[in-house]
Order: structure tokens, then sequence, then C-alpha cells
């Protein structure tokens, strides 16, 4: 048998041989590659978007419903503190307190208008001379409601400019639509609800 000398004899191998399980629990040494920036960089990166986005959603309209909620009660119940944003502008609390402290004939001008329509179709059977009358009698209680609805917005006006500025009647400010759209509705039915229970109690 020749000698080679490129070949080692059983001992050697088994010097030269390493196991994986050595190299891990070889202290001095790491066992493994080195990560790379990008794999560690991938490792500890989070998802911003949430992984099941309808439990996400779900919980969003919960909240949203839950707020909606509480702003309709501090509406019924006259809480400023807790309505909404809008609602909670000082000139707009200030229109609500002085449009319920007054008596406005706008706002009865529906049912007044209603309990003339049926007492002119009740008369006119029996007196057709009775409807015209009915009729004028209507349209004069709609222009004494513009009128004082006017008259009233007038003084409103000023009250606003005096206490918070031209700001408060500015047009992006819609004080004139608010205070009118108030003033047609009767006062049981008005949200935000009147924090008085009587009129009469005029802001300050």
């Amino acid at each position: 048998m020749t000698w080679n000398p490129f070949k080692r004899g059983a001992d050697e191998d088994a010097q030269v041989q390493i196991t994986p399980t050595e190299l891990d629990d070889n202290p001095t040494g790491k066992g493994r590659p080195t990560p790379k920036r990008k794999q560690v960089e991938a490792e500890n990166l989070r998802p911003i978007v949430p992984k099941d986005r309808k439990a996400s959603r779900k919980v969003e309209r919960d909240k949203m419903r839950e707020k909606q909620n509480e702003e309709y009660d501090a509406m019924r119940n006259g809480d400023v503190r807790h309505m909404p944003v809008a609602e909670r502008i000082p000139a707009r609390v200030y229109i609500r307190d002085y449009i319920d402290a007054r008596w406005n004939l706008a706002e009865f001008f529906i049912p007044v208008a209603f309990v003339i329509l049926l007492g002119s179709m009740a008369v006119t059977a029996f007196y057709p001379q009775l409807s015209m009358p009915l009729l004028i009698l209507m349209y004069a209680y709609l222009i004494a409601a513009v009128i004082d609805i006017a008259l009233m917005w007038r003084k409103l006006k000023a009250k606003l400019v005096e206490k918070y500025g031209e700001g408060a009647v500015s047009k992006g400010s819609r004080s004139a639509t608010y205070a009118w759209s108030r003033a047609l509705q009767l006062r049981r039915w008005r949200m935000p609800r009147p924090r008085s229970p009587k009129r009469g109690n005029w802001p300050k």
C-alpha cells in the first residue's frame, strides 16, 4: 500500500469534524452567522394597521356611537359642556338663551295655520263667505311672525356685537340662520333643550 500524504487518518478526522451541536454549545462562539441589518429591522418592525381590521372598525364605531349618545343626552339635558363643539360656541349659547327667554310669534305659526285650515274646511260647506277672511287671517299672522323675527334679530345682533364682536354675526358664523330656525320651533321641541324651564330668564 502506497502512502498518500493527502489522506488523513481516522484519528485526524475525528479531531477535525465538529458537529452543529458542538458549535451551539461553544461558549466562546455564536454558532451561527451574524444576522444582517435588514433582517433585524424586519423582525423589530410592527405593522401600523391592525391585523383584524373588522374588529378595529367595530371598536371605532362603538366609540363613535357612545360619543354621539353622550352628546345627544347633553343636548336633551341642556348640559353645554358635553354638547357637540358647534353647540358649545359662546355666541350660540347666548342666542339659544335669548330666543328661549322670549315669546316668538313664529313658533306658533304652524299650529295656528293648521287650525285655520281645518276651520276653513269645516265652515266652507255652510258659510263659504268665511273662507277668504280665514285665509287673510293666516297670511296676516305670517306677516306678523316675520316682522317679529326681524325685530328680534335686530336686538339680538346688537347684543352679540357688543358682547362677542363683529365675528359673532358674520356670514361665516351663520348666527342669523341659527336664531331664525330656533325661533320657528316650538319651545318644548327645541334641540338643544332650553336651559331654563320658563321664559323670561334673559342671558347676561
